[in-house]
C-alpha cells in the first residue's frame, strides 16, 4: 500500500483539505475538498470567540465547548472517511500537515474574551486544534509548518527554488478545476512537504477552554 498524507489549511469554520503522495519523486493530488467545521455555517458558530464576547461568561465557556466539540466531530468524521476512500484505492493516509498562523500559545478564556485580538486569533486556533484532535484520534501523526515559513522550508525540503513552487502545485490541481485557490495551493504544498520528511510535530494549542 502505497502512503498518503493529508494538508490543512484552516479558517474559521472550515478549512481546505488536500492529500497527496509521492511517486517516482513527484507529488500527485489524491483528493480535495472544503470540509466544514461547524454543524450551521453561521457567523454565530464560525466566529465562536466573537459570539462568546456578547455572553454571559458562563455561558461563553459552554457555547465555545459546544462549538470545540462539533468542530471534532465533524473533523473527525471527514478524515476518518478520507482514510477509508483512500485505503480503497490502495493508499494509507497516517500523516498530515497543519498549516498555522502565529502558533504562539493563548491565555485562558477571560483573558481572550477581553481582548478583540486574541479574539480573532482563537476562532481560527479552535478549528486548527479540531482537526488536530481528529487526526490524532485516526492515527495520523501531524507536523505543524508556519505559514509565513511555508515556502522557505518547501524549498529547503523539497529542493525546489521558491519561485516555482506555486507554478507546480498550481499545475497539480489543474485536472480537479475550480476552486483550486492559494487555500488549496498551500494545503498541497504543506502536504508535500510533510510527505518528504519534515518533522517538526504538531502541539494542540491553547483555546482558552477545556480540552
Amino acid at each position: 500500500m502505497k502512503n498518503a498524507t493529508v494538508g490543512f489549511r484552516v479558517h474559521s469554520g472550515w478549512s481546505a483539505v488536500v492529500a497527496v503522495c509521492v511517486e517516482k519523486g513527484k507529488p500527485v493530488v489524491l483528493h480535495r475538498e472544503r470540509l466544514q467545521l461547524v454543524e450551521k455555517f453561521a457567523y454565530r458558530f464560525r466566529q465562536p470567540y466573537h459570539t462568546g464576547e456578547r455572553m454571559e461568561f458562563a455561558e461563553a465557556r459552554e457555547f465555545i465547548a459546544g462549538v470545540r466539540e462539533k468542530g471534532r466531530e465533524l473533523a473527525y468524521r471527514a478524515i476518518h472517511g478520507l482514510q477509508a476512500d483512500l485505503e480503497g484505492r490502495g493508499y494509507k493516509l497516517s500523516r498530515g500537515a497543519l498549516l498555522l498562523a502565529s502558533g504562539r500559545p493563548l491565555p485562558e478564556l477571560e483573558k481572550i474574551l477581553a481582548s478583540h485580538v486574541l479574539i480573532h486569533t482563537a476562532d481560527g486556533e479552535l478549528f486548527r486544534e479540531c482537526l488536530l484532535h481528529a487526526s490524532e484520534r485516526s492515527g495520523i501523526e501531524v507536523v505543524s509548518i508556519r505559514e509565513r515559513e511555508l515556502l522557505e522550508q518547501a524549498a529547503k525540503t523539497l529542493r525546489v527554488p521558491q519561485p516555482g513552487l506555486l507554478q507546480r502545485v498550481t499545475e497539480l490541481g489543474r485536472p480537479f478545476g475550480s476552486p483550486w485557490t492559494q487555500d488549496e495551493k498551500f494545503a498541497t504544498l504543506a502536504a508535500w512537504v510533510a510527505a518528504c520528511g519534515f518533522k517538526k510535530a504538531a502541539s494542540k494549542t491553547r483555546s482558552g477552554a477545556p480540552a
